[in-house]
């Protein structure tokens, strides 16, 4: 297992990032700390979560995942040795959304606090805002970067030309300029960022970390086609259900059977065989589901990228 710089960073992970999304919504802070000891306990070194985590389960308000992943860092003493990135900009309420300079500083403070640390590895505009001209924007992350609360800055859910031009503005004003891309992508899903988004990562030397990497859970084979779907993705797994997504699991259900490993672990891997991907999210519930992990020492051949690429087109 070899590290990987993201993007044209200094930061090196390994090609795994466990997602911080069900901290204090599926997972508890003692199911949570548990995932991450095991995590990091395994050698691994990058977390991702966000400012809105998790805001939509009953009782939240955003904010709870980074908590969780704060107390833990504390408790721990080792802050250095992890890669943490977390995100701005995605709705909190009604009135406190986007990315305009002040929303920015205050949201990275308040993160900063709740993560208990002096530093954003990874700061992510989680959403783009097309009401914020893009200079007041990366004048928000430079001053970050010149202070020391950022090392870095990353982009999700931002349209391939607004990415570009944002690129461009950066290296013509002197801004903090982004580096890494967070985008969907999956064996299912994988339309728009092979499309769109790929080339402009290889063109501009982006790393390239992937949400969604288990369609939901879907790509676990935890699913039935023949049985009702129940759970609290219930609605988005139910989009996968079709013959496509019948198609896909058959392949996926080969390969796996064959290598002796688990749907997810082969989808993940499918993901990691990507020379533009430097590593794939994907969150657990639970300690014991985190044999996702096996996924980096897995290797696929070009009989089994083949017939899961077939699949999936």
């Amino acid at each position: 297992m070899k590290k990987r710089k993201i993007g044209k960073s200094k930061l090196e992970v390994y090609p795994f990032c466990l997602g911080g999304n069900v901290f204090g919504w599926t997972a508890d802070e003692k199911a949570s700390f548990e995932i991450l000891d095991a995590y990091t306990d395994a050698g691994f070194n990058f977390i991702d979560t966000a400012n809105v985590y998790s805001a939509w389960a009953p009782g939240n308000k955003g904010g709870e995942s980074e908590s969780i992943i704060g107390n833990w860092l504390k408790r721990s003493g080792k802050r250095e040795n992890f890669i943490i990135s977390t995100k701005v900009g995605a709705a909190l309420s009604p009135d406190s959304k986007g990315l305009k300079k002040e929303y920015i500083l205050k949201q990275a403070e308040a993160s900063l606090q709740r993560l208990q640390t002096d530093y954003i590895d990874l700061y992510f505009s989680h959403y783009d805002d097309l009401t914020t001209p893009q200079e007041e924007t990366l004048e928000a992350y430079s001053q970050l970067v010149k202070e020391g609360k950022v090392r870095y800055i990353g982009a999700s859910n931002m349209s391939a030309e607004r990415l570009v031009e944002s690129i461009h503005k950066s290296k013509d004003n002197g801004y903090a300029e982004y580096i890494c891309l967070q985008p969907e992508y999956n064996l299912y899903d994988r339309y728009k960022y092979e499309s769109e988004y790929e080339r402009i990562a290889e063109r501009y030397g982006l790393g390239v970390v992937s949400y969604y990497s288990l369609a939901s859970g879907f790509l676990t084979g935890k699913y039935k086609f023949d049985e009702e779907v129940k759970g609290n993705r219930s609605d988005a797994v139910n989009e996968y259900m079709n013959d496509r997504g019948r198609l896909i699991m058959d392949a996926l259900t080969q390969v796996s059977e064959r290598l002796n490993a688990t749907p997810a672990q082969v989808a993940l891997a499918w993901l990691i065989a990507h020379p533009s991907i430097t590593a794939p999210i994907a969150s657990v519930s639970k300690a014991s589901q985190l044999d996702i992990l096996k996924a980096v020492d897995l290797s696929l051949d070009k009989e089994d990228m083949d017939k899961l690429n077939d699949a999936s087109q």
